[in-house]
């Protein structure tokens, strides 16, 4: 497969590395599991958005650029090529948004969009719950409609940017006799909403990019309902497709880190030969990340005719999560105990990153749905084995 570009995407990618060039900060900002790198991170969002790059493939009416997904793409490229900062918002801007797109009224496009484009409202994840990790459909929080509102009461865990996010987008169910898939319903609330309780659960590196929500009477208007009243199944497997299959972890992400561990690897190469095997693995990475971002290319040529994202999201969310795995724990065995330095470490100087990368490729294969589950859904409904 050869990638071929037009004139026009080609004068996209030297707009986009231009700006990029003469706006990424100099420093890496602070980890946005801070609430001095959250706000820092918001900021950077608010500076992209001016320019229409905060979320490149929406309409412009709504705060985006107006790009196809191959100019996605390119900015995604040079996005990570660049060095940016890591997106604060991603829950909003690549899974709730083009379920929006999909299932929003008007009203509620023009509403909720605009103002995430900005970053003015940040989005945390409400699907986990204590009994209902990656089977949704064992969601037991409850949302009662009563009188134009909904009264949710129950617990959400595992929610992502929730410590300081604005918003929260999530399944709850409204039809307290039903069970599994059916009866539940994708409501949009804000954080700030009385009767809701956050407790930060702190990560494998001690920040607090996780939290744990209780909802004790808490209201929320039905206009806030995305969709049907019990249709929420069908709507949060639309954004599940969208988190496994596409917009959540772009291939150019792991093609900078493949050129990373290629960069590693021949600077400690005398050392790192001492085990083949070591070799042998970054090859593997960096064939990996690649023939992840042709296929990628792929699905988004096939997108543009009208395809759409099915179950094989399934295997590209293994693919990915297995493949960052690789890459960090390749990286580790290079650097030996050095490796352990954490970024802030006074030693730590250009290898710090690595743990920090590490620790969090050991969360790939349990978000957006654990790897068993995505091999189960893989065995039914693309092979179409039986159920064990």
């Amino acid at each position: 497969m050869r990638l071929e570009y037009t004139e026009r995407q080609k004068q996209f990618r030297a707009e986009v590395r231009e700006w990029l060039a003469a706006n990424v900060p100099t420093e890496p900002l602070p980890s946005f599991d801070t609430k001095e790198g959250f706000e820092l991170h918001r900021a950077w969002e608010r500076k992209l958005s001016e320019r229409g790059f905060s979320a490149v493939t929406w309409p412009k009416e709504l705060g985006g650029r107006g790009c196809d997904l191959i100019e996605w793409l390119i900015f995604e490229e040079e996005y990570w090529r660049a060095g940016a900062p890591l997106r604060v918002n991603q829950n909003g801007v690549f899974l709730l948004a083009p379920t929006l797109m999909e299932y929003g009224t008007p009203e509620q496009k023009q509403r909720f969009l605009p103002r995430m484009a900005t970053a003015e409202d940040i989005w945390a994840q409400g699907w986990s719950e204590p009994g209902a990790g990656s089977d949704m459909a064992a969601i037991r929080s409850k949302a009662i409609r009563q009188n134009g509102h909904y009264v949710i009461n129950g617990q959400k865990t595992w929610s992502t940017r929730a410590v300081y996010a604005d918003w929260l987008f999530g399944l709850f169910r409204s039809d307290p006799d039903s069970q599994r898939h059916h009866g539940l319903t994708f409501l949009l609330l804000p954080l700030n909403t009385p009767g809701i309780t956050i407790r930060p659960i702190k990560q494998l590196n001690g920040l607090t990019g996780f939290a744990e929500i209780f909802f004790d009477d808490v209201k929320v208007p039905v206009e806030n309902r995305l969709g049907d009243e019990g249709a929420g199944w069908n709507i949060a497997m639309a954004t599940a497709g969208f988190e496994r299959g596409l917009m959540l972890r772009s291939p150019a992400r792991f093609q900078q880190t493949a050129r990373q561990l290629v960069d590693l690897y021949l600077k400690h190469r005398d050392e790192a030969d001492a085990d083949p095997s070591i070799r042998d693995a970054v090859m593997k990475s960096w064939a990996g990340a690649e023939a992840y971002a042709l296929a990628t290319y792929r699905t988004a040529c096939r997108l543009a005719k009208g395809g759409h994202i099915g179950a094989e999201a399934s295997t590209n969310k293994i693919f990915w999560s297995e493949l960052d795995l690789l890459m960090h724990e390749t990286a580790m065995a290079i650097l030996g105990a050095r490796a352990e330095l954490m970024p802030h470490a006074p030693d730590a100087g250009d290898v710090g990153h690595w743990l920090d990368g590490f620790l969090f490729a050991q969360a790939g294969p349990i978000y957006a749905g654990t790897n068993e589950i995505q091999r189960n859904i893989i065995a039914e409904r693309m092979l179409g084995l039986p159920r064990a």
